[in-house]
């Protein structure tokens, strides 16, 4: 195989100390103190025959287990274990607090300070990349996220509207994007339907809050910021595609993302498979034949694309992330992969210049 340096564009290490009290229901605390009453459902579901529950169970019991690490750095010590050691991460930071799920034991500021010190402290340079986060609706968020890109010189910017708030909302549009777009550094923004929700956010609302063209007022705002829609529409709507059938909406999240790359209109928007491609038998192949063709849009398709994982939240799949992302090699090939893995993050992340022909229609 040939060299080249994997950069992994979407993971988490996030503990459960920076997560509130009562998420995702009222008394998650007690499970998670007592974490061997998921085993013991599991046990009772293999019992009666219900193996695939049971098998949910025991991987919802891993992904339990992971948020119980003691430190951030063990979590990126557990996914470092799955690439070649010169791998590089984007670590995304959550910001919990207003989610309406009770109290936060540790702050965002601490969750920041944490990862420049992981960063600082890495054996090997520039394997860790760290991205600040807010929630808009808190102006001390704001104030901790600029703090973090300004002071601790973070390298990027990730938003989670789907907790409660546009990607439009005011803070960001007149305090943090200003900021990103003048200090040239990329933005990963969650794009499906799943994920975190707040308590008083339905899924028409949080709909409405993630869907591809609810940033349609941020990139004629901001048309120079690198935005980067995550999960690539997500897998409901990759299943939807698969098997022509309608979503929420009626609109599919995977073509919108498709469509408004391939149109050219956007230069400096991105996705990432973060996550999506955990369904690997069904997708990888759908993947592959979006990104190999040879008309124009898909060009631009090929060109922003990135490779991401979703660590932690994968630990609830079946398939670890190294067989993953053998899988994927495999199946794209090397020439893809390595676009997809390596040359195209570093555009993404501003360390590569590209030539923009297939935008500019010159050259």
């Amino acid at each position: 195989m040939s060299k080249f340096r994997i950069i992994n564009c979407h993971i988490h290490t996030f503990t459960s100390q920076h997560v509130p009290e009562s998420f995702p229901f009222p008394g998650a605390q007690y499970i998670r103190d007592n974490p061997t009453i998921i085993l013991g459902l599991a046990w009772m579901a293999r019992l009666i025959g219900q193996e695939h529950l049971s098998d949910q169970l025991k991987r919802l019991y891993q992904f339990q287990q992971q948020g119980e690490r003691a430190s951030q750095q063990e979590i990126l010590d557990d996914v470092a274990e799955h690439y070649p050691s010169d791998s590089r991460f984007i670590i995304l930071p959550m910001a919990l607090q207003q989610t309406g799920f009770g109290m936060v034991p540790v702050s965002l500021k601490d969750q920041h300070d944490e990862l420049a010190q992981m960063r600082d402290q890495a054996s090997v340079r520039d394997t860790i990349v760290p991205f600040a986060t807010l929630d808009p609706r808190d102006p001390g968020s704001v104030a901790e996220c600029r703090r973090a890109l300004s002071d601790l010189g973070f390298q990027g910017l990730k938003i989670y509207p789907r907790l409660g708030f546009a990607p439009d909302h005011d803070r960001l549009m007149t305090q943090i994007y200003p900021m990103v777009d003048r200090l040239d550094i990329p933005v990963m923004t969650h794009c499906s339907r799943g994920g975190v929700q707040g308590s008083d956010v339905c899924d028409y609302r949080g709909d409405g809050f993630t869907r591809p063209h609810a940033y349609l007022p941020v990139l004629r705002a901001f048309p120079n910021m690198r935005l980067c829609f995550a999960h690539f529409g997500g897998q409901v709507d990759w299943s939807a595609y698969v098997n022509a059938t309608e979503t929420r909406g009626r609109e599919n999240w995977m073509e919108q993302i498709r469509d408004m790359i391939g149109d050219g209109r956007y230069p400096n928007l991105w996705t990432d498979i973060s996550y999506t491609l955990f369904q690997f038998d069904v997708f990888a192949p759908l993947l592959r034949l979006l990104l190999e063709g040879d008309d124009l849009a898909s060009q631009r398709l090929r060109r922003r694309v990135l490779f991401g994982s979703d660590f932690y939240m994968t630990r609830q799949e079946e398939l670890s992330e190294r067989a993953v992302s053998i899988r994927l090699r495999n199946v794209l090939g090397e020439d893809l992969f390595k676009q997809i893995a390596e040359t195209n993050p570093q555009v993404w992340l501003g360390e590569l210049v590209e030539d923009k022909t297939l935008w500019t229609g010159q050259g």
